[in-house]
């Protein structure tokens, strides 16, 4: 008994009553901001394992940052990352976070369609696809029903089949060995449906962008309806991106 209450101790409440509002830790790395402090910003460039930093203006796009801190590190007068979580937007544009900006990355309710906060405000089931992935996001989406975060509470559930589903999650870089099942798991789904493209390597391919072993072109035939960044992604910001999305207006 005295072993049990010490862990509950140690872990304080864990159940998140507001998955909105909850502030997390400090040493999370959300939403960057830079400063206009001049540097060597080519150094920083040819830091980035992905460009995802570029210049003229100096940015960061959260579609390829695998968040690693190196850049931070080197230079944390100019760059420093937030505990922001709410990352997700349905503008691919707005992940690109630029200098001296410090506004939240928001969705932009002109480019929601008018079938999404129709028919899924109240329940949305999604389909979860690993395109290739290495478990890591696959592993915080799972967390994303667990007790802490518990977002079945909003009508949001993953399920089993294609068949069940609202939409799909996908996970990974796309690789080819992925790129037929993934299109024949949409077509699967029902009309209306959704894409969701969870983590760096989905939005963009991520380290392995540029590798003969990913096959991208599904995710050229049609419209993205939501991008989470985050090398893994983050419950919360997954969570909070879904609630976003499916919002009545």
């Amino acid at each position: 008994m005295i072993d049990h209450l010490k862990i509950l101790f140690h872990q304080g409440k864990q159940y998140i009553p507001d998955v909105t509002k909850v502030v997390i830790s400090d040493t999370f790395r959300g939403r960057p901001l830079i400063s206009k402090l001049q540097v060597d910003e080519q150094h920083l460039i040819n830091l980035c394992p992905t460009g995802a930093i570029s210049n003229m203006p100096f940015s960061i796009d959260l579609g390829k940052c695998v968040f690693c801190g190196q850049c931070a590190i080197a230079c944390p007068e100019k760059i420093k990352f937030s505990n922001d979580y709410k990352m997700a937007t349905n503008d691919r544009n707005a992940l690109i976070i630029k200098e001296s900006e410090d506004q939240p990355i928001l969705l932009h309710a002109e480019l929601i369609r008018k079938e999404i906060s129709t028919y899924f405000k109240g329940s949305l089931k999604l389909r979860q696809v690993c395109a290739g992935g290495d478990n890591s996001c696959e592993l915080e989406l799972n967390a994303a029903s667990n007790v802490n975060f518990d977002m079945s509470r909003f009508g949001i559930e993953f399920v089993a089949s294609p068949r069940h589903a609202d939409g799909i999650v996908i996970t990974g870089p796309v690789t080819e060995n992925m790129a037929a099942s993934l299109k024949l798991c949409y077509e699967a789904i029902p009309d209306p449906k959704i894409i969701i493209l969870a983590g760096t390597d989905a939005i963009s391919g991520g380290m392995f962008n540029h590798s003969d072993a990913v096959n991208r072109s599904f995710l050229d035939l049609y419209p993205i309806d939501l991008y989470i960044p985050g090398n893994p992604i983050h419950p919360l910001s997954f969570i909070n991106g879904l609630l976003e999305l499916i919002r009545k207006r």
